[in-house]
């Protein structure tokens, strides 16, 4: 039912009212009887929202609705108004067609595996502590705007050593939160695709280069020091230097880290992170704590080692002093912050290595048992093997990994070397080990 990053996928199909309905029942029926629920601009996450009212309300749960708010405001709102949990209804960075939902708790943290099993086996077991007609739960609406509260927050937390010139590509959601934080920091802004509207016209909703063209051509045509752009629910940021280059995920984990890093101190970072990352750290004696993708696994690492800060390729940046929810506009003005401080993006960029790195996606019909037949023949073939999360190989050259998607039908194989060729390699031999295990999901009698 739960993915890595929630429950996500089409409306009508993965997900419809009734899911959002029976999660509602099943958090009041395990005791998380006030939940804060916003959601971002889709259209259909109206009626989701609604629905994941009525379900908490119909076992004795309170609802404290915010309508369209970031993933980080609603994470953040949790803790705010002494609630117990929080609902984004939200598909993230997927298309208008998809909707979900993801579940935090007070500290910020997304719902780990376990609180996740919990809702589960509720929903799944249809079992729910209806309350009495007198006992019914009721809808509340914060008595303070929690998006200007967020807003505040960062302003406090960030000092700028002088105003910057920034473009910001809200994407169609609730990240335009980040204009007015700049803003109020004393920065010139523009926006693009500030507009809420959950059917992203502007672009699609994931920031990847090949999406942000737009964002590109506007800073490089422009006096700009850089551009920033949140995907549909605000939770990811990704930046695009003075002259228009879209900067690498690994790269900003890098720049973060080194400045967030004490020296002898650890980052978390899941198994796909670059080695660059660690290469970065080498100058202050820091290293990096490898964990499970996605960002609930960064985030219980920071709070179970007490580390300042970890981080995600994909865009997901956390503060653990802040919250340990991924937060979109923070990270935005913290990366503004650093660049005030500095010459340029661009400069700060250049000083972090690069190495090739590879990554590939293969849709398949069962991820699970592809997996198995990939885990099989890695073991039987090499000695340095990590399966904290898939198979990860470290070779002389360099390392892949191979791990199954936990929202999608899709099995990904990364890798990375120090030179082109040795990546193509490894990359390749990756993509082989899938084929090899999709023809092992088909027949699993070995050959």
């Amino acid at each position: 039912m739960f993915g890595t990053s929630g429950i996500r996928g089409p409306v009508g199909d993965a997900v419809t009212a009734g899911t959002a309905l029976r999660v509602g029942r099943a958090l009041a029926s395990a005791g998380y009887e006030r939940v804060v629920v916003g959601r971002d601009a889709r259209e259909t996450g109206v009626a989701f929202a609604d629905a994941l009212s009525a379900g908490l309300r119909e076992c004795g749960g309170d609802a404290y609705r915010l309508g369209i708010a970031s993933t980080p405001t609603v994470a953040r709102t949790v803790g705010w108004v002494d609630a117990d949990a929080g609902v984004s209804v939200t598909a993230s960075h997927n298309p208008p067609t998809d909707n979900g939902i993801k579940l935090w708790l007070p500290s910020g943290k997304a719902f780990g595996p376990a609180d996740r099993e919990e809702i589960a086996e509720l929903v799944e077991n249809d079992d729910y502590a209806f309350a009495a007609w007198d006992g019914f739960g009721v809808e509340h609406t914060p008595d303070f705007d929690p998006v200007e509260r967020h807003v505040d927050a960062i302003e406090r937390r960030v000092s700028l050593a002088r105003p910057l010139s920034v473009v910001v590509d809200a994407g169609n959601g609730p990240g335009g939160l980040t204009a007015d934080a700049l803003d109020g920091l004393g920065c010139q802004v523009r926006t693009l695709n500030a507009q809420l509207d959950g059917g992203f016209p502007g672009r699609p909703s994931e920031p990847t280069a090949e999406n942000l063209g737009d964002l590109a051509a506007t800073v490089a045509a422009t006096d700009a020091d850089l551009g920033i752009a949140h995907d549909g629910d605000a939770d990811r940021m990704v930046a695009v230097t003075e002259d228009g280059t879209v900067v690498p995920g690994d790269t900003l984990l890098a720049l973060f880290a080194r400045a967030a890093v004490p020296r002898g101190g650890a980052v978390a970072a899941p198994l796909n992170t670059s080695l660059a990352v660690d290469d970065a750290l080498a100058d202050q004696n820091a290293t990096v704590s490898r964990t499970k993708v996605g960002d609930v696994h960064v985030a219980e690492r920071i709070s179970s080692r007490t580390l300042a800060f970890g981080g995600e390729p994909s865009g997901a940046w956390i503060w653990s002093a802040e919250t340990l929810c991924p937060d979109g506009p923070l990270a935005a003005a913290k990366l503004v912050e650093l660049v005030a401080a500095n010459d340029s993006l661009s400069a700060l960029v250049d000083d972090i290595p690069t190495y090739p790195l590879r990554r590939e996606s293969v849709e398949v019909d069962d991820k699970d048992a592809v997996m198995a037949g990939v885990r099989e023949r890695i073991l039987d073939a090499y000695d340095d093997v990590n399966e904290l999360d898939g198979v990860r190989v470290e070779t002389d050259g360099g390392w892949f990994l191979v791990r199954a998607s936990g929202t999608q039908p899709l099995v990904r194989a990364t890798a990375e070397a120090r030179d082109d060729a040795t990546a193509d390699d490894l990359l390749a031999t990756a993509l082989d080990l899938i084929s090899e295990g999709r023809e092992h999901a088909v027949s699993p009698e070995r050959p």
